[in-house]
């Protein structure tokens, strides 16, 4: 949006907002720099966007409008596609008979504006408003549009319970398969589907029980119910799955696993399911894979510091292993993927064998194991060594095997990343000595291991607090405090002089009702480097415990210390980084 700089000065000036004094350094180094005299503004916190944008509209004579806390009519406001309204930041509030009202970052948008306006056949007034007044409002888009799926899924499987009771209690394959194809249960799939991706689950539970059907989703971590369905949906919920997923309808006794895509307007999902008899029918799981959710960076995922330097080192190598460990669910694959398209170059050759593949890479041979015809990782990971690899990828080190071929095929020229489930990073090293590894093929492949948890972040609505004295002597019983700080200021993020009982930290502003406070997650991590003085410990045989001392010793930050450190920085609260990390 244009603003002439003298007159935006002009009104600065007579406004108040920004002294005299202030108004003329900015001047003088806007011309040095030739930038805009807003942005030097903006850059020297002299003056906030939001009265920026009002100075602007003002100038130009445009309408400011604040619809911070307002509720727009479901009606109105979906005028105006959500992908549209986010991709544009535009809001339409207010409809007369003949004009839509719409607020926007940009008045000058008119790409935007053209769209509405052919999309509507009325005649649009374009009115500015902030960041958090678009920011508020495309939050009404999804519980508006979770109401609306509610409401389908309750019509419809009023429809689908009858269907079933007239077909009868034991269902054949081609009468599953009738019902699965039926426009009631069709409709009741998709809407679940669309609510959980809405809700960014990462799993979708539908679970039989003695009188109902529940459905729960995983949210940042969390179960969440999300609706209760009369138990008799649970054939034709259960068959519709199985007919996207490929798996056999008529077979209700033994497990079975599947995958699916669906392609929505703004991204493509896959579906990880795996159904499960039990004692009240089957149970579906249904883990949830945006096509879009690689791509990350190892700052986005949470590495800093230190870590984030070691990783980057390792990368540069051409052999060697580096190893991520920790629970299922915590984010491994995650961290190995975004490795893994670091060093995805054209002149390296890249194969995996996973179980499953989760995410599909460009350019990168992956292969997935399939243990009922005796394709595993030990037989995959032979395989590839002769396919002339650069790097390796192993899903996961299970057992001696698969552990031996690894470590071999990092002596003999290649780099191999791969995952353990241990407790820590230090944890490793005893687990590859049950193994069966030996020490010194250790100290000649190991190079880093990445311990990791997921913790929930903060939303936007949080709030700062200083700890007590004994809230503070508590946590510096199971955390060195002091190593924290030093990293803090080390990094920045405090000042050089700041101490303990200066330091605030974190925890969820008093929202409304079903508003936990955190939105999505972010890893915490601990970063070993096998260092000449770990490997020293590795050959004699020293325990994980005295590893984990000298790793701390040579700059590592534990988890539970970089939740800490991420809990200063307004990431995340300490009651999160302690729930996660329980030792």
């Amino acid at each position: 949006m244009f603003v002439e700089g003298a007159h935006l000065k002009e009104f600065l000036d007579d406004s108040g907002l920004v002294s005299k004094d202030e108004l003329e350094v900015a001047n003088e180094e806007a011309i040095k720099k030739k930038v805009p005299i807003e942005s030097v503004l903006l850059r020297q916190g002299k003056i906030t966007e939001d009265n920026l944008r009002k100075a602007q509209a003002y100038v130009l004579g445009i309408p400011f409008i604040d619809l911070k806390n307002q509720k727009i009519d479901f009606g109105v406001l979906s005028l105006i596609p959500e992908p549209i309204a986010r991709t544009h930041n535009i809001i339409a509030y207010k409809k007369t008979t003949d004009t839509l009202e719409v607020a926007m970052l940009d008045t000058e948008d008119l790409s935007a504006i053209n769209f509405i306006k052919k999309k509507v056949d009325l005649k649009i007034l374009a009115r500015l408003t902030d960041g958090d007044s678009i920011k508020q409002i495309l939050l009404q888009y999804q519980k508006s549009l979770k109401a609306e799926f509610g409401d389908i899924i309750q019509k419809e499987t009023e429809t689908l319970k009858t269907i079933v009771e007239s077909e009868g209690k034991d269902l054949s394959g081609s009468d599953l398969k009738k019902i699965a194809e039926d426009l009631p249960v069709i409709r009741v799939v998709d809407t679940l589907l669309k609510h959980a991706i809405l809700q960014d689950a990462s799993d979708i539970h539908i679970e039989p029980q003695e009188k109902e059907l529940v459905v729960r989703y995983r949210i940042d971590g969390m179960l969440h119910d999300a609706m209760i369905l009369p138990k008799e949906a649970e054939p034709s919920i259960t068959a519709r799955i199985k007919v996207l997923s490929n798996l056999k309808l008529d077979e209700k006794r033994l497990p079975q696993d599947g995958r699916f895509k669906v392609d929505l307007t703004s991204e493509k999902v896959s579906f990880r399911v795996s159904v499960l008899p039990t004692y009240y029918g089957e149970k579906t799981v249904m883990r949830v894979l945006r096509d879009g959710a690689h791509g990350f960076s190892l700052e986005n995922l949470g590495f800093h510091g230190i870590g984030l330097e070691r990783i980057h080192d390792a990368t540069k190598r051409t052999t060697g292993m580096i190893l991520t460990t920790g629970p299922t669910g915590s984010g491994k694959t995650t961290t190995l993927y975004t490795i893994l398209e670091i060093l995805n170059q054209p002149d390296v050759n890249i194969s995996t064998i996973e179980d499953p593949v989760e995410y599909m890479i460009p350019r990168i041979n992956q292969t997935q194991v399939k243990p009922e015809i005796g394709f595993s990782f030990s037989i995959g990971l032979r395989t590839l060594v002769r396919q002339d690899p650069d790097i390796i990828m192993v899903g996961e080190i299970r057992d001696n095997e698969t552990a031996s071929l690894a470590v071999n095929a990092s002596l003999t020229g290649h780099l191999v990343l791969s995952t353990l489930h241990t407790n820590s990073a230090a944890g490793a090293i005893p687990r590859l000595m049950d193994m069966k590894i030996e020490p010194f093929l250790m100290v000649s492949t190991l190079d880093i291991i990445i311990a990791q948890r997921l913790i929930r972040r903060l939303s936007e609505h949080k709030e700062k607090h200083i700890l007590t004295e004994a809230e503070l002597e508590n946590l510096g019983k199971i955390v060195d405090l002091d190593k924290v700080l030093e990293f803090l200021k080390k990094e920045k993020i405090v000042d050089p002089q700041a101490t303990w009982d200066k330091i605030p930290f974190y925890r969820p502003a008093p929202t409304k009702e079903g508003d936990d406070g955190y939105s999505s997650r972010i890893g915490i991590h601990e970063v070993l480097k096998v260092t000449s003085t770990i490997k020293e410990l590795i050959m004699k045989g020293s325990t994980s415990a005295e590893i984990e001392t000298q790793a701390k010793k040579e700059g590592m930050l534990t988890m539970l210390e970089d939740g800490v450190f991420k809990a200063v920085t307004g990431i995340t609260t300490i009651e999160e980084v302690l729930r996660v990390v329980t030792e």
